[in-house]
Formats: structure tokens, C-alpha cells, sequence
């Protein structure tokens, strides 16, 4: 049985369905005013797995993850670029979404944008102003977060301790600095909708309670994000679930940093890397690659030695499906089900399936579990340098059926490539040798810009489309 470290009770436990057989997961989505960097890359790609394993393992999955389409951050884009905000929330999620696909993210089954839910978020407000468990002050309504049992439950921090310290705010107005918007009133230029409290629009914390909600029910399964999202973002959805008297959700997951330098990366520090970036400069399966070959709790650092790195085993994954010809686990749709291994052509490593989703069920321990990958390639290679066909072929469909698990594709076809693509190859495989590594990055950018996939093998350059 999968078993999921619980941020609400900082415990490793089960992860017990509402239904039997069906899994309501809802993952906080992105707010579309800048280009994605490699920390959301992070987080879509620990759930995407997790959402990928649940499938594997014969579990149906509905996956929502909104779009946050109204916010401080995109209206001060607007303002700063003179657009509209719908522009920018618009041009933003196009990006996002090409960014999630070029990692291989599958998309959510259902993607609702906060716009499209704001009636549902005045009726809430409304409806704790009315119990006296939200109030109205000159900028806006507020929730009395004193009037919630067991605030701070996922902060692992009591009441008074948060207060104490909270910043204390400069308008006097707010009953506690701890107090949280649930409806800000119209500042002049800004977009706004109709409300008991004049126009405005919706805090940002009032989005996801009301979305979830609504679309997966009372006590869905897991609600997961970035460890950032903690506090004090799901402490403050979790409080208006709670005042309300709905049953929210039951586990809690969150996934650990990404760090540059030993510092998270965000875009408030400006020391992120974008998607684009990553993608400008290699193949995304290594992204993937690195991601899960960590806990999905740890901190990752990202640089370009960790990608290199993560690039070499991919090199090591590829060589394999080249050696012995591989199918494509993942050829028939977007995910690999149970009962691909039963179906394998060459049948499977039963006691390495095994052990694979002893693995996983052990927290998500997708380390583990890769490191199980490369001592089947390892086995697999052995078996083919002794001339057991058999057992080579069924040691490597094991290992694509695991990957394919984890949405991870393996590549065994290198493809036709044309005579000036290897005169590039050949120049930058002579500058490496040479130590030119300037010129080396000059050409990789050459075949990257062309269209090709570049990785360093252990016999040098390839390339792939």
C-alpha cells in the first residue's frame, strides 16, 4: 500500500482513498505573469510522477490544477507594459503550458481559472461575513483566523506563535496581523467584479478552496505544491474549509526546493532559471531524470554539472534501448499501465517489479527506485556481453516498463542525420577533446538551434530529434 509523508501530521502514513479505486488530487497551479522557472518545473514533474505511479499502479486519477489568471503580480505586468491583464494571463499560460509539455507533464484533467470562479467565492465570503467569522474594513474583508480551530496545523506552529511572529500592519484596521484577505475592494485602473462590498475581486487564498471544492467534493484525497505553498498560502485555504464545516482534504504533500547556490530558487530572489532555458540547452528528459533520481522531499541543486550528470545516465538508459531494440512502453498513449508488464513481449523481472513499487509505495522514493533502473541496465548489458539474448531482453524491457512507469521515454532510434549535423558533431567532439570548451558550447548551441538534441555519450556527442 502507497504511503505518503502527511504535512498536517508530519508523518509517513497510508494514503487511504476517499473511493476505492479512484484518486482526487488537486495541485496548486500557476500564477501566469512570468515564464515558468525550473522550481515549478520541479513540483509539476514530482506530481506528474506521483499521478503517473497512481495510473501504474490501476488507480483511476482526477487531477485538478488551476490557473491563477488574477493577481497583484500579472495587473502590475499590465500596467508596467500597457496591456491588458487578460493579455498577459493569456500569453503567460501559453508559455506555461508549452513549457509543462516539452517536460512531459501530462496535462490535468480539469484546469479551472480563478476568473471563472469568483460567484462561487462571493458566496463564501458572503456567508462568513454573515457568521461573523469574516469582517469588512476600509480595503477590503478579512478572515478571523482567532475564530479557526487548530490554526497553524500545517505550519506545525500554534496560534500565538505565528502571531507573535507576524508583521504587524501599518492600517491598525485588521483584528490580528495574522488576518487574511478574502476580498480586496477596487483600486482605481484595476480590474473588479460586483460584490455586497463593493467592486473588487478575490484573495488569492479564497481561489483554491472554493475550486476544489466544487470539483472534486468534501474530503478529496491530496492537496499538493511547492513547500513554499505551506504557509501561509494552504494554512489560509485549509482555515475557510474548516470555519465552513467542509471536510477538506485528508493528505497533505509538498515537495522540497530547488536551490542555486544553496538558496531556494524563486523569482523573488532572481536566481532562477527558466524552462526555456533548461530546454535551450539539452534534452528535458534530463530534468526528469534528476528529479526523480532524488526524494521528492530533498532539496535538488541544479547546475549545470547536476544536469550533465543526470544527462549521462539518460546516455547510459538510451544505450540500452539502442543495444537491444526496445519497444516504447509509452508508444500506445500517454501513460504506462499495470498491465503493460503482464503484456511485455519478452516478459519481466517479477521480483524487480517488485521491488520497484516497494519503492514507491515507500514514500514516493523515486531514488530507490531509479537506482534499481541502472542495476537492471547494468544486468541487462551483462547478460548481452554473454550472449543470453533471453534474459538481456527481458532485464531491458523490465528497465523501459519502470522508466515508461515514471514518464520517462526512453530513445533507441537515433535517427537519419545529415552530413553537416556530423561535421558539427565530429567539430565539437575534437573541441572537447581539446579542452576548447567555449567552441564546443558554440556548436552544441549550432545543433540546438537546428532542431537537434544534444547529449554527451560515453563515445561523445549525439544527437537526436
Amino acid at each position: 500500500m502507497l504511503r505518503l509523508h502527511d504535512t498536517a501530521t508530519g508523518t509517513v502514513r497510508p494514503f487511504e482513498l476517499r473511493d476505492p479505486g479512484r484518486v482526487s488530487m488537486y495541485v496548486c497551479g500557476p500564477t501566469v505573469y512570468e515564464v515558468p522557472h525550473l522550481g515549478h518545473g520541479r513540483f509539476t514533474l514530482v506530481f506528474d510522477v506521483l499521478r503517473r505511479y497512481l495510473t501504474f499502479s490501476g488507480l483511476e486519477v482526477l487531477h485538478v490544477s488551476n490557473v491563477t489568471d488574477i493577481d497583484d503580480r500579472i495587473i502590475e505586468r499590465a500596467a508596467r507594459e500597457g496591456r491588458t491583464e487578460r493579455e498577459v494571463a493569456g500569453e503567460y499560460e501559453a508559455t506555461w503550458w508549452a513549457a509543462m509539455d516539452a517536460l512531459g507533464v501530462l496535462r490535468p484533467t480539469v484546469v479551472p481559472h480563478a476568473t471563472g470562479y469568483i460567484p462561487g467565492m462571493v458566496e463564501l465570503i458572503g456567508d462568513l461575513v454573515a457568521r461573523g467569522l469574516a469582517y469588512e474594513i476600509d480595503d477590503g474583508v478579512y478572515l478571523q483566523v482567532d475564530m479557526v480551530e487548530g490554526y497553524g496545523l500545517l505550519a506545525h506552529q500554534p496560534l500565538e506563535s505565528l502571531r507573535a511572529g507576524a508583521r504587524v500592519e501599518a492600517s491598525g484596521q485588521k483584528r490580528s496581523p495574522l488576518d487574511f484577505a478574502l476580498w480586496k475592494k477596487a483600486k482605481p485602473g484595476e480590474p473588479t467584479w460586483p460584490s455586497p462590498w463593493g467592486e473588487g475581486r478575490p484573495g488569492w487564498h479564497t481561489e483554491c478552496v472554493v475550486m476544489s471544492l466544487d470539483l472534486l467534493g468534501d474530503g478529496f484525497d491530496l492537496h499538493g505544491g511547492g513547500q513554499d505553498l505551506i504557509f501561509p498560502h494552504h494554512e489560509n485555504e485549509r482555515a475557510q474549509a474548516v470555519v465552513e464545516g467542509r471536510a477538506f482534504a485528508r493528505h497533505w504533500m509538498h515537495n522540497g526546493w530547488v536551490t542555486a547556490g544553496g538558496e531556494k530558487m524563486s523569482k523573488s530572489l532572481q536566481n532562477f532559471t527558466t524552462i526555456d532555458d533548461l530546454l535551450a540547452r539539452g534534452d528535458p528528459r534530463a530534468y526528469r531524470l534528476l528529479v526523480v533520481r532524488s526524494h521528492y522531499r530533498s532539496p535538488i541543486e541544479v547546475t549545470p554539472e547536476t544536469i550533465a550528470t543526470a544527462g549521462k545516465g539518460l546516455a547510459r538508459l538510451d544505450a540500452l534501448a539502442r543495444r537491444l531494440s526496445l519497444d516504447d512502453p509509452m508508444a500506445g498513449g500517454d501513460v504506462v499501465r499495470d498491465e503493460a508488464v503482464a503484456a511485455a513481449p519478452g516478459g519481466v523481472e517479477q521480483d524487480a517489479v517488485t521491488r520497484f513499487r516497494e519503492h514507491m509505495d515507500d514514500d514516493l522514493d523515486t531514488a530507490a527506485a531509479m537506482a534499481l533502473v541502472f542495476e537492471l541496465v547494468n544486468a541487462a548489458h551483462a547478460a548481452a556481453d554473454d550472449g543470453d539474448t533471453t534474459a538481456a531482453r527481458r532485464l531491458g524491457g523490465t528497465v523501459a516498463i519502470l522508466c515508461g512507469a515514471l514518464g520517462l521515454r526512453l530513445r533507441g532510434e537515433v535517427g537519419e542525420v545529415d552530413e553537416r549535423t556530423q561535421r558539427l558533431v565530429g567539430e565539437r567532439d575534437e573541441a572537447r577533446r581539446e579542452r576548447d570548451f567555449a567552441r564546443a558550447d558554440a556548436l552544441r548551441d549550432e545543433l540546438v538551434a537546428a532542431g537537434w538534441t544534444v547529449e554527451d555519450g560515453p563515445d561523445g556527442t549525439v544527437v537526436r530529434r
